[in-house]
């Protein structure tokens, strides 16, 4: 609505950088876990990668200002945007296709300490540590 009327709020960019959590960052998570990605250290990956997503866009309402142009518009990214978890989501259906879940994730396992890590939660962590990132992604 507000893209259509031409108008914005700070109460409107904050409401819309929480749905992203909530639809990019949260829902993405939950997905990996109900999944199969819900050993201990798993569970640690996962809320650090929600936690990436908040830090990346309160980094970005507090930044865009200074970011962008003449024209208002902020002309690239710092660190990956949080609908790149959309990667993640396809990589988990594709797995949920091929019957890759729970017990037959793919690589399996590993037992570290008291807790079970799986592999391909590193995977979220990669993406985190992106959306952290101070790499520049020209906006498109």
């Amino acid at each position: 609505m507000a893209r259509w009327r031409r108008k914005s709020s700070p109460l409107g960019g904050d409401l819309d950088s929480l749905a992203d959590i909530v639809s990019f960052g949260v829902a993405p998570s939950a997905l990996a876990f109900a999944l199969g990605m819900n050993g201990g250290w798993d569970g640690v990956v996962l809320c650090g990668f929600v936690a990436c997503g908040v830090s990346r866009l309160a980094r970005f309402n507090v930044t865009a200002e200074s970011l962008s142009d003449d024209s208002g518009k902020v002309k690239y990214f710092e660190g990956t945007p949080i609908p790149t978890s959309l990667a993640l989501v396809a990589m988990l259906g594709v797995a949920y296709a091929t019957s890759s879940v729970g017990a037959s994730l793919w690589l399996g396992a590993i037992q570290l300490g008291p807790f079970v890590l799986h592999p391909l939660v590193l995977t979220y962590a990669v993406s985190g540590a992106l959306m952290i990132s101070t790499i520049h992604i020209p906006k498109i």
